[in-house]
């Protein structure tokens, strides 16, 4: 017997997919050829989740005793017709309740019409609430209507939605199926919900601000933007790759301290870890260094892990991580020493000497780079997938830090860290630097570099120079990756699964 072949077989399922559309759509023409196929006149008068709730401990006899009418709607997924009897899932969206459809409990023809309906059609019922004999809480309706004809058949119950480019390209089917995904959207809410109550909490008072999405100049972060272009005003504009310079201008301006969360864009590469839009929490606070950030961090990160797991070990990817604070610190300099012990504290500002430690573990390196840049590359390639538990890296070299502020003490290294946790970036944070002449100065090697073919660096930005001379009070900022915050305390290996709608290439 020859084998089957595979594309027969995803012809035949096409094939059979649109069979059922095609009876669905006889369906809904017989509907509307009789009334109304889409009513919007019925009004759920309570939710799954809320009668899971009230009625979890109560038993036959006192829900007997309930003398209510429970009015419900959802999207029917499951249908087991006994005769004049039918068990019915229906889930809305806090989650699932049976109906127990009974012929003789519906007025006439109801339940005729019931039993052609299909799975995934909307539904809405009202009844009382009780217990079956197996002690499932149900609604024994005696309104039972169909309010949204679903025209494609869902996937098959026992497998669900499982094929990856599938959920994330059709995350309405996706969450539709998979509880799991639904959870963790859920919890994505709560987070954002969390950080917010947490920066306004009394004793912070931090004030949540709107800044603009489209820029004239892009800055703020060392990207490459999305190009756009107004008409009416004939000027080419940018998507929006950091909030930065808008917050410190209201900062100049004597807001105290500020924050947004908000949506950056950097037309970059895509992977688990990159999407080209993501969210970002970015705040400024005056007359606060970034020494007072890690710990207002550590704090919210505590909270954070306790709010969302009800500890402070967090399971990721099959490790615990642990989030109670103090978190690890380690400088750059002492990082690379550490997981590169053949080097010297000499060697690492000794450009010759980075570049042929580079060349040794084979990474790329540009001849153009000074020390601090090649550092940092030798970071990236040895230090920052072993940091696993939530790490502080402070002291960032100047050269990779445009708009941070030099160290007092050393003019090679700025007043900044970032925050690793499971070998990745969570947050970047620094004394901001306020001396509007060093800052010209940095703009303009930003731009020699980008004149020199470094899409990502920087463009001289003249307002914000201006506003730095009327004067910027000492300030602190930061910005944290909400979407890789997420991944984290949700366990999810790729930023897609904690994004609704992730990018996708088009369909073909």
């Amino acid at each position: 017997m020859s084998k089957q072949n595979p594309k027969n077989t995803t012809a035949d399922t096409s094939s059979e997919e649109n069979r059922l559309i095609a009876e669905r759509r006889e369906k809904l023409h017989a509907l509307k050829a009789e009334s109304n196929a889409y009513p919007n006149d019925f009004h759920p008068n309570t939710n799954a989740a809320e009668l899971q709730r009230r009625f979890a401990d109560d038993d036959t006899e006192t829900l007997a005793q309930v003398d209510e009418t429970f009015a419900l709607a959802g999207r029917m997924l499951a249908k087991r017709v006994m005769g004049k009897i039918a068990f019915v899932k229906v889930q809305d969206g806090t989650g699932s309740m049976q109906f127990v459809v009974q012929r003789d409990n519906l007025p006439e023809g109801i339940y005729q019409q019931f039993k052609q309906w299909d799975i995934g059609d909307i539904i809405g019922g009202s009844g009382p609430i009780f217990r079956t004999q197996k002690g499932e809480l149900s609604v024994k309706p005696s309104e039972l209507r169909l309010l949204t004809k679903s025209l494609r058949p869902l996937p098959e119950k026992f497998h669900g939605l499982t094929d990856t480019e599938t959920r994330y390209r059709q995350r309405y089917v996706d969450l539709i199926m998979n509880e799991e995904t639904r959870k963790v959207f859920h919890t994505r809410s709560k987070i954002i919900r969390f950080i917010r109550d947490f920066m306004e909490a009394p004793g912070r008072e931090f004030l949540e601000v709107e800044t603009p999405m489209m820029h004239p100049i892009p800055g703020g972060a060392t990207a490459r933007p999305f190009v756009t272009h107004h008409n009416a005003l004939d000027l080419q504009m940018y998507l929006r790759v950091a909030p930065e310079l808008y917050l410190k201008r209201l900062t100049v301006g004597g807001l105290d301290r500020v924050y947004e969360i908000n949506r950056n864009f950097r037309n970059e590469g895509v992977s688990t870890r990159h999407n080209p839009e993501f969210t970002m929490l970015e705040f400024y606070w005056a007359y606060a260094t970034y020494e007072d950030l890690i710990d207002l961090t550590e704090k919210m990160l505590q909270g954070l892990a306790l709010e969302v797991t009800g500890g402070t070990t967090v399971e990721f990817e099959g490790r615990n991580l642990e989030f109670k604070a103090p978190f690890d610190r380690m400088s750059v300099e002492e990082s690379v020493r550490k997981y590169n012990p053949d080097l010297a504290n000499a060697d690492l500002w000794d450009a010759a000497t980075l570049k042929k430690a580079c060349a040794e573990r084979e990474i790329h390196i540009d001849d153009s780079w000074g020390e601090g840049k090649v550092l940092i590359e030798l970071f990236d390639a040895t230090v920052e997938s072993k940091l696993l538990n939530p790490t502080f890296i402070t002291a960032y070299p100047t050269e990779v830090s445009p708009l941070s502020r030099r160290n007092d003490d050393n003019p090679l290294i700025t007043d900044r860290f970032e925050l690793f946790i499971a070998g990745r970036e969570i947050a970047n944070g620094f004394s901001e630097l306020n001396d509007p002449e060093d800052q010209a100065a940095r703009f303009q090697e930003q731009v020699s570099q980008k004149d020199a073919g470094d899409l990502e660096a920087m463009h001289y930005d003249s307002d914000y120079i201006r506003a730095l001379e009327y004067g910027m009070p000492p300030t602190a900022g930061e910005g944290i990756g909400i979407d890789r915050l997420v991944m984290l305390l949700t366990d999810s290996p790729s930023i897609r699964d904690v994004l609704l709608f992730p990018y996708m290439r088009p369909e073909a």
